[in-house]
């Protein structure tokens, strides 16, 4: 064919391919293959703020030593709503919270507060346990 060079057939075509890839193995750097990632072990379940929040309130409502229906009655809400609420089944809303709250005498950032300090002492004891089982993994 004038003016260029004339295609391949296939059979010079994969010869060329072939000498091509050992050319590039010969004169590049070597691969490594990177380690494989060691699986972790499962972990625990961080617990969700409405458990967290259910807890405290019951915590709050028993040191006060009041029944479920009594601080129902002032925040406005069922004693089963209460209920599902402690038990971490209802998500409830902010407003919800906060006459729960008020019911209980304490201020939203209070309550919020010790949520937030019972979730840390979770986290911190799973830690602590954690270490635990790696000490005892290691010996």
């Amino acid at each position: 064919m004038p003016g260029g060079p004339e295609p391949a057939f296939c059979s010079q075509r994969n010869d060329v391919d072939r000498r091509g890839a050992a050319f590039y193995r010969e004169r590049m750097a070597e691969i490594i293959p990177l380690p494989a990632k060691t699986p972790r072990p499962p972990r625990e379940p961080e617990p969700l703020w409405r458990d967290a929040l259910g807890e405290r309130l019951r915590r709050l409502r028993h040191e006060r030593g009041e029944r479920l229906a009594d601080t129902a009655d002032r925040a406005g809400v069922s004693p089963q709503y209460l209920s599902e609420i402690e038990r971490g089944l209802k998500e409830p809303s902010s407003e919800m919270i906060a006459a729960v709250a008020g019911a209980l005498e304490v201020t939203l950032v209070e309550l919020t507060a010790a949520v937030v300090d019972d979730l840390r002492s979770h986290a911190a004891e799973r830690a602590v346990v954690g270490c635990r089982a790696t000490y005892a993994l290691a010996a």
